[in-house]
């Protein structure tokens, strides 16, 4: 048993610092791997985003355990139950085995006929299908890396994954580019070339995610760990990534269907969206990274049965992430035109790609609820809920609306994107209600009678 967490815990502001640089460093690695991709051709651009989407889709197989081992860990931790977080650790990793494994293989196995499931274009199939087999053991390792970046951030230690990831990184840019375009008279390896990149450096992560478990936790990993399943730390781990994944999986599936709906469009219409969606991802990055933080402290809050501050941070976290993002998105709507340029010249994509960039402000405020109280009801136990309420709106409203504005009644991307922002407000207002209601409370005295029904019978 340790001291209690709650002394010294740092603030929500230097929590969020490091995370939205590790963030912003991610999102600017995959820029530079689209811009990379689009120096090959528009379709190989397109094909870039189909691979990495469906990289996302099969991660989600390990959602099934990710998204609850963090959370957990901070429960523990906010009740001072430090074993049982180390040991929740520990069962992590052989998740991390199982389930990365498996979406590795389908990776390798299942590339085509997931793109012909999407209408890729044939020019696109043929870049995208190698592209992706290439990146299925990344899935095993970025499965591994998930685990233990996790269990670094439950315990607040958000600098010490920033700095591995810019070393992670780092490596992987090194190597992209002379891998993709060549060196000297080697012509290169094209789009496989950016996979070789991402395995090499999702390497050099492993190895420092190891070093700063041993150093920054004390914790060293048996050969068992990687693969032992333990039943009794993963059935509260269930609880919670189960319905955390299937939400998941549910807006992955939805988004592919709509990515159908723009495959139908045509290459370039594929290349317009894969292009404002880099800039998209610029745009959510401060609610994304206050609502992992606030997943964080949250869990710690509740394991110390501190639910009026827990209340009252998600209310003052909300207020700050809708205007961060309303003033990011404003300024990327401004900068469209001369942004989209960086990755092509195409005036239709031009055109197109600027009325997207003012629609991604509806589209991205509304976003925000989601990142944030979504993260937050996870962390008190109400994990169920963002499912139950959100998927009839995935399925009708971003699914079937993304084909109906956009395919059937001819609106195209713009079309889209009203699909994307009308579902993200009715999930986003629907998560806010909730919060505000307090309809979490009786989910949060659960878990806490949970750790310490699990304290009690240790001692």
């Amino acid at each position: 048993m340790t001291s209690d967490p709650r002394l010294g815990r740092p603030t929500i502001r230097q929590l969020v610092f490091p995370l939205l640089i590790e963030l912003s460093v991610g999102m600017l690695v995959g820029m530079v791997g689209t811009a990379m991709a689009s120096r090959i051709s528009d379709a190989a651009g397109g094909g870039f985003a189909l691979a990495n989407h469906l990289f996302g889709l099969l991660f989600m197989i390990f959602r099934l355990v990710g998204a609850g081992v963090s959370v957990v860990i901070t429960q523990n931790l906010g009740a001072g139950h430090r074993d049982e977080a180390d040991r929740v650790a520990r069962a992590a990793l052989a998740s991390g085995t199982w389930m990365g494994g498996l979406a590795a293989l389908l990776a390798a196995l299942g590339a085509m006929p997931l793109l012909q499931l999407l209408n890729a274009p044939p020019d696109v199939q043929v870049l995208a299908a190698p592209f992706l087999q290439s990146l299925a053991l990344a899935l095993l390792l970025d499965a591994w890396n998930a685990c233990m970046a996790g269990v670094m951030r439950a315990h607040l230690r958000n600098r010490d994954t920033l700095l591995v990831m810019v070393f992670m990184h780092i490596s992987h840019l090194a190597l992209a580019w002379p891998l993709m375009h060549g060196w000297g008279s080697w012509t290169g390896l094209g789009l496989p070339g950016f996979a070789v990149a991402v395995i090499v450096s999702r390497i050099v992560g492993m190895a420092l995610h190891l070093w700063l478990w041993r150093v920054r936790l004390g914790l060293r990993p048996a050969w068992g760990d990687w693969w032992r399943v333990r039943r009794a730390q993963l059935w509260p781990v269930l609880h919670i990534g189960l319905p955390g994944a299937a939400e998941n999986l549910a807006w992955e599936l939805a988004f592919m269907v709509s990515v159908a709906a723009v495959g139908v469009l045509g290459t370039q219409a594929l290349a317009t969206q894969t292009y404002v969606l880099q800039f998209n991802m610029w745009i959510l990055i401060s609610g994304m990274a206050i609502g992992i933080t606030v997943e964080m402290v949250v869990g710690h809050m509740i394991g110390a049965r501190q639910m009026r501050q827990a209340h009252d941070l998600v209310r003052k976290a909300q207020k700050i992430g809708f205007s961060l993002t309303l003033l990011i998105a404003c300024l990327m709507a401004l900068a469209g035109p001369w942004l989209l340029r960086l990755f092509t010249q195409d005036p239709n994509i031009l055109e197109v790609g600027s009325r997207l960039l003012w629609l991604s402000i509806l589209l991205e405020t509304g976003r925000t609820f989601n990142l944030i109280v979504i993260g937050a009801l996870r962390a008190t136990g109400d994990s169920r809920y963002p499912f139950y309420a959100g998927a009839g709106s995935m399925a009708v409203v971003l699914a079937g609306g993304s084909w109906l504005l956009g395919v059937h009644w001819g609106w195209g991307l713009t079309g889209v994107w009203l699909a994307y922002a009308a579902d993200e407000w009715i999930r986003g207002l629907l998560m806010w209600r909730r919060w505000l209601t307090q309809g979490w409370v009786p989910h949060a005295r659960k878990t806490h009678a949970r750790i310490r029904a699990q304290i009690t019978s240790v001692h």
